[in-house]
């Protein structure tokens, strides 16, 4: 009989961590522990950033967004890593999905809309439909969702560079380079474990997508107050933002966040 699409291990995806080694109730006990720790620790971090809580804008400034969106990713990844179930896969990665729908929605600079995109209204139209029919087809073949998620990544780097060409702060350069180097470590640990399991599972080392978590929130960690800089440069010209870092910038792990000064006269 077809197993529920609710029991454990009934997905389509098994990371290369051993199931149920360190608990009878948990399946990947690090990859799940690794999602709650970072997700614990950094989710507060980045929802400031993004303004969902009034900590790095003046509050009439602030961007007032709810902050599910972060943390469902993170509740859907423990949830599928703990049961490996065919819903919690699903869950996992459509959260993802829905969470990039709705920074796109928001953040995607207008200077980039598609030339029959008028205004920011149109766009949240594309962007819902676009969603609507990416939600579809991902239970078409679950098992390649992760892969193109993952391509996401790319179209956000070449934004990346694309503003990175118009900016002379280098600040900005530092932080985009230290969110490269982070995401460069968490899709090379992502690829590893997808791909070389044998040779972990050889040395009984096969926790790299528990990796994959921490570094990736690492990198979000610097990619938002980017998103938040270059966000502020086209939708508050007035104001000039700038890059700092908490507690210092002289230490060797940093928050990074950003400050409005003072507004200006524009040319």
């Amino acid at each position: 009989t077809m197993p529920s699409i609710f029991s454990y291990q009934s997905a389509e995806v098994d990371w290369c961590e051993g199931n149920f080694e360190r608990s009878a109730v948990i399946a990947e006990y690090y990859n799940t522990v690794s999602v709650g720790s970072s997700q614990g620790r950094l989710q507060p971090l980045l929802g400031h950033q993004m303004g969902w809580d009034i900590l790095f804008f003046p509050p009439a400034l602030s961007f007032e967004l709810p902050g599910l969106p972060l943390l469902l990713p993170g509740i859907f990844s423990m949830y599928f890593h703990m049961t490996l179930s065919y819903v919690g896969q699903l869950l996992d990665e459509l959260s993802i999905l829905w969470t990039l729908a709705v920074a796109y929605s928001f953040w995607y600079p207008q200077a980039y809309f598609p030339k029959f995109i008028k205004t920011r209204r149109h766009f949240y139209w594309l962007t819902g439909i676009t969603t609507v029919i990416s939600t579809l087809m991902s239970f078409v073949k679950p098992t390649l969702n992760a892969y193109a998620l993952n391509c996401i990544a790319f179209h956000l780097l070449y934004l990346t560079w694309r503003e990175l060409k118009k900016c002379n702060d280098k600040r900005v350069h530092r932080m985009a380079a230290v969110m490269v180097m982070w995401w460069v470590l968490a899709i090379t640990s992502w690829i590893s474990d997808r791909w070389l399991c044998w040779l972990w599972q050889a040395i009984n080392f096969p926790y790299f997508h528990s990796f994959w978590h921490v570094l990736i929130a690492l990198s979000l960690l610097y990619c938002c107050p980017l998103v938040i800089y270059f966000d502020v440069s086209y939708e508050m010209p007035s104001f000039k933002p700038k890059l700092e870092y908490w507690p210092s910038d002289s230490w060797p792990v940093v928050v990074p966040y950003v400050t409005l000064e003072e507004p200006h006269k524009q040319c």
